[in-house]
C-alpha cells in the first residue's frame, strides 16, 4: 500500500496521527481482532500505551517502542481487552507524568544556566570596568550617576540644629566654629 506523501508518518510502532491527536491499537495475536488503546496527545504517550499492550499480548516477541522502559509498564490482571487497555492507559499517563518531570527539570537547568551566564557577564564587565575604565553610568544603569554625584559636592552641609542663624559671614564670637 502505498502512502501519500502529505500523510503523517510516526516514528513508533502501533500509533498514527488522527485530527492532532495520537491513536494507538494493537491487533491480538492469531486473531483479526484489534483492541483500541485509546487517543492520546503525544506520540510518545500513544507508544508507551501500545508497548505495555504489546508486552501483555506478544511477551518476549514484542517490538517495543522503549525498550528500555520494558520493566516499568504495568502488567494487565488479565487478557481481557478491558485490563489491556487499563494498563495501556497507565502506562501512557506514566510517560506523562515523567516527560512532565523531565520538562521542569530541564526548565530548572536552563534558568540557572541563564543565572550562571548572567553572573559571570557581570564579573567580567565589572572587571573590565576597573582594568580598561569603563563608564559605570553604562555598567549600572544610570545616566547620571556622575553629574548627581558633582552636583553633591555644590551643596552646602547641613547645619546643624543649634546652630546660630547669622546674616553675615562674620568671625565673630557668636560663631563656635572657632571657639577653643
Amino acid at each position: 500500500m502505498a502512502s501519500s506523501p502529505s500523510r503523517k508518518q510516526s516514528r513508533y510502532h502501533g500509533i498514527r496521527s488522527r485530527g492532532g491527536k495520537w491513536v494507538s491499537e494493537i491487533r491480538e495475536p492469531r486473531k483479526t481482532r484489534r483492541i483500541w488503546l485509546g487517543t492520546f496527545p503525544t506520540p510518545e504517550m500513544a507508544a508507551a500505551a501500545y508497548d505495555a499492550a504489546a508486552l501483555a499480548l506478544k511477551r518476549a516477541d514484542a517490538v517495543l517502542n522503549f525498550p528500555s522502559s520494558m520493566d516499568s509498564y504495568p502488567v494487565p490482571a488479565s487478557m481481557s481487552p478491558q485490563d489491556i487497555r487499563s494498563a495501556a492507559a497507565a502506562a501512557a499517563a506514566a510517560t506523562a507524568l515523567q516527560r512532565n518531570e523531565e520538562a521542569d527539570n530541564s526548565l530548572k537547568v536552563t534558568e540557572r544556566q541563564k543565572k550562571y551566564e548572567y553572573d559571570m557577564t557581570m564579573m567580567s564587565s565589572t572587571s573590565l570596568a576597573s582594568s580598561v575604565g569603563m563608564d559605570e553610568e553604562e555598567l549600572f544603569g544610570m545616566p547620571n550617576l556622575l553629574a548627581n554625584m558633582a552636583e553633591g559636592m555644590l551643596l552646602s552641609p547641613p547645619r546643624p540644629s543649634d546652630y546660630p542663624d547669622s546674616s553675615g559671614n562674620s568671625d565673630g564670637a557668636e560663631s563656635r566654629l572657632w571657639s577653643y
